[in-house]
């Protein structure tokens, strides 16, 4: 196996990463990065056997498990109980309670809030240049999920720096410092949570929050620490994703010259499908070897841990035609952008929704926007979003 070096926060893998990937692809199925010291697989092939084999996990095999700083327990105490992190039983357990209150059918009923909320928010739009990350791509979906869980709108400022600090916690620039603001921000946002739940248990009312307290499944419930967690992946987890494929797919879509018509009604699903394969939000997930187990030719034995370079993935030749290209009008297939099997990403119909609904809007709204000065990356990997996206309209 060949053993690759690249700084994640090197500015020129910051800016692109894919060339890195391809030549890692070259390696074969799998490589090792020297700098993260894991096997790292660029195949999609391999990627959807992993995510759908059991023998494969998120959960640290026991004997693995790392001493927690006494800086981070907070951080982790509120990481125990997410379902992200977890494997079956438990994990079977909590989805089967947060589907049952995050159902398709409220997802669906946020469409006309997220159309109206689009047009508020660019009618907002300041004059001249404007950064489409701060006045669009953020508070968007921030505001969809404060809404949803029945949690004040004026807080989503507060929502947004909690959320930033604790998604630090998996960037490759993490520090002490980070470690402490994902810790502060970990505890003030449960207690913030606490108080709702308390609140919503004396006085139901039409929100996720309630539906979470509701959710029962073979006489189990959710507990209130588990219910506080689950709010803070809703939030963590689909903000952060969302708002760098805002900002990635309207760049691309800028940078090619594409107008409304790519994102009409007939085509706009198409198109978010291809903004989401073309240059996702997240590049890397990891899985760890329950036992012993052999995949396109190697063995990986219980206790390792691999990364799964989903952006390289989704641009890989052997399931894709002409992958480095953004194609809107190809046919739809499944990628890799939200993972696949037992931990399918659960919040993407909400995502799709917002994109789908969204960027049309968008277009259609400001058909001579342009971009305004070169976009550049943030330093953010293992996620791949803009600093900022200056526009004009």
């Amino acid at each position: 196996m060949q053993t690759l070096l690249q700084s994640p926060t090197d500015p020129a893998f910051v800016q692109n990463p894919y060339p890195f990937y391809e030549t890692a692809r070259r390696a074969g199925p799998f490589f090792r990065w020297d700098d993260y010291g894991l096997i790292c697989t660029t195949s999609a092939a391999a990627c959807n056997a992993i995510f759908r084999d059991r023998r494969f996990g998120r959960e640290v095999p026991p004997e693995l498990a790392p001493e927690i700083a006494p800086h981070m327990a907070p951080f982790y105490a509120v990481e125990a109980h997410s379902m992200l992190e977890l494997e079956p039983p438990r994990h079977t357990r909590l989805r089967s309670l947060v589907l049952r209150a995050f159902t398709s059918r409220r997802i669906a009923a946020m469409q006309p809030e997220v159309a109206t909320l689009s047009h508020q928010l660019i009618d907002a739009l300041p004059k001249g240049p404007f950064d489409l990350i701060e006045h669009f791509a953020k508070p968007l979906p921030v505001i969809i999920i404060a809404r949803l869980l029945g949690v004040p709108e004026q807080m989503a400022e507060q929502l947004l720096r909690w959320s930033n600090a604790m998604v630090g916690m998996y960037q490759a620039k993490r520090t002490r410092a980070m470690e402490d603001a994902a810790s502060l921000a970990a505890t003030e946002f449960s207690a913030f949570l606490h108080r709702y739940v308390d609140e919503r248990r004396a006085k139901p009312a039409d929100d996720l929050i309630t539906q979470l307290i509701a959710a029962e499944s073979e006489g189990e419930r959710l507990t209130t620490d588990e219910l506080i967690t689950t709010c803070i992946l809703l939030l963590n987890a689909g903000h952060e994703a969302t708002v760098h494929t805002i900002g990635n797919g309207v760049k691309t879509l800028l940078e090619l010259g594409m107008s409304a018509a790519t994102l009409g009604p007939d085509r706009v699903e198409g198109t978010v499908e291809e903004i989401l394969r073309f240059d996702p939000a997240l590049h890397m997930f990891t899985r760890w070897a329950y036992e012993d187990v052999e995949v396109m030719g190697h063995t990986f034995r219980r206790g390792d841990q691999i990364a799964l370079l989903l952006a390289a993935a989704d641009r890989d030749p052997g399931a894709w035609d002409r992958p480095d290209q953004f194609l809107p009008t190809r046919p739809t297939k499944p990628n890799v952008t939200f993972g696949a099997g037992l931990h399918f990403c659960v919040g993407a119909p909400l995502a799709r929704l917002e994109l789908q609904t969204a960027l049309p809007i968008l277009f259609e709204r400001l058909p001579k926007l342009r971009i305004a000065e070169t976009p550049r990356y943030g330093d953010v990997y293992h996620f791949h979003g803009l600093e900022r996206l200056m526009v004009e309209a």
